[in-house]
């Protein structure tokens, strides 16, 4: 098969033939029709963001693919069903703090080393191996357009926040990091699953602008300008009453008293979820007053990824019309012109904007 394959962190990735992968029991073979490439792919691959990657490695995060062989233990999936490949891989001996491992991405601890060394290669490929658990089937009506499907990658983030944050119907939702690829979604998740109110905040007016134009009322827009005293209260004004829930997705470079004028509009009992990529870089730590936290109840919660449940509901809601991914823009890119795609992405990381490889186009 063919495939990209990252050699060394600031190279182009190299595109060539490499032994098809082989799957054993408990893990299926899928052939990728396509792979969503995130915005900050070409700082992962450059090593600016010090994910903890082992080249050579065939990279990508997920996929939509069709299923090419079944191992001896599968019971469900049958050859040629269409499925999204989830890269969130859980180590199966530990079922109450499972080491995982984000294949063909990154990894947590010396547990998700372990397992990344094992399931090494991701979804930059023509085939790829996962766990069979992994591949999650799809209603026939994604065959038509599974570029546009890849994007369950993506919203299946910050659904895993609102998860965590336990959003309930009619409740408002701070989105703070509103602006880029993941904050947009969370936008359009939470809209999806009944949120009554949704505080958009960030520092990119057009990005605002879209969202205000394309989910109307229950969208209001706050446009940060840095002061911390002032964005917070500018966040509070929108809201219109209590915030109840706050999910941060701020990229890296952001600074923590970004997080910090969100994180405290919620309300007494409020939670607060943190799923962004503050302090990764460097920089002060996120300090919130302890006895703010304590008088007020609030609950303040860490999510990396989502839950495996979390994967049937995507689907679900994309399925259902509830979550409606035709206005998305989908760009695509094959194989051989990757680190074009990767380029592409890098510039095009606003709402609703995809860079997709096909593989086997």
């Amino acid at each position: 098969m063919r495939a990209a394959t990252l050699t060394a962190f600031g190279a182009p990735l190299t595109v060539h033939e490499v032994p098809d992968p082989e799957a054993g029991g408990g893990e299926v073979l899928v052939e990728v029709l396509a792979a969503g490439v995130l915005p900050y792919t070409a700082e992962v691959f450059s090593g600016e963001r010090r994910y903890p990657l082992e080249p050579p490695v065939v990279p990508g995060a997920g996929a939509i693919g069709r299923v090419a062989h079944v191992g001896p233990d599968t019971t469900g999936l049958r050859v040629g069903e269409l499925v999204w490949c989830d890269p969130t891989v859980r180590a199966r001996d530990d079922a109450l703090t499972p080491d995982i491992t984000l294949q063909g991405w990154s990894s947590r601890g010396e547990g998700g080393a372990r397992l990344s060394r094992h399931l090494h290669d991701g979804s930059f490929a023509e085939l790829m191996r996962l766990p069979t658990e992994n591949a999650h089937r799809l209603p026939a009506e994604a065959a038509a357009d599974p570029a546009r499907w890849s994007a369950l990658g993506v919203h299946a983030i910050p659904y895993g926040g609102l998860l965590a944050g336990r959003l309930e119907a009619g409740e408002t939702l701070l989105v703070s990091g509103a602006t880029g690829n993941l904050g947009s979604s969370a936008v359009a998740v939470a809209l999806a699953v009944g949120a009554g109110r949704v505080v958009a905040a960030g520092r990119n007016r057009a990005a605002l602008t879209l969202l205000a134009d394309r989910f109307g009322h229950r969208v209001r827009t706050v446009e940060l300008g840095g002061d911390e005293g002032t964005d917070h209260r500018a966040m509070v004004d929108a809201a219109c009453g209590p915030i109840d829930v706050v999910l941060d997705l701020l990229p890296p470079r952001a600074p923590s008293s970004a997080t910090r004028a969100a994180a405290m509009t919620v309300r007494e009992y409020g939670r607060v979820v943190l799923m962004g990529g503050v302090g990764m870089l460097g920089g002060a730590d996120l300090a919130l007053p302890y006895p703010w936290l304590m008088r007020n109840s609030v609950t303040v919660r860490g999510q990396w990824m989502y839950p495996r449940t979390a994967n049937i509901g995507m689907i679900r809601l994309v399925a259902s019309g509830a979550l409606d991914l035709a206005p998305e823009q989908v760009t695509r890119f094959a194989l051989d012109r990757v680190n074009d795609a990767v380029a592409h992405a890098a510039a095009h990381g606003g709402p609703f904007d995809r860079t997709v490889l096909t593989p086997a186009a």
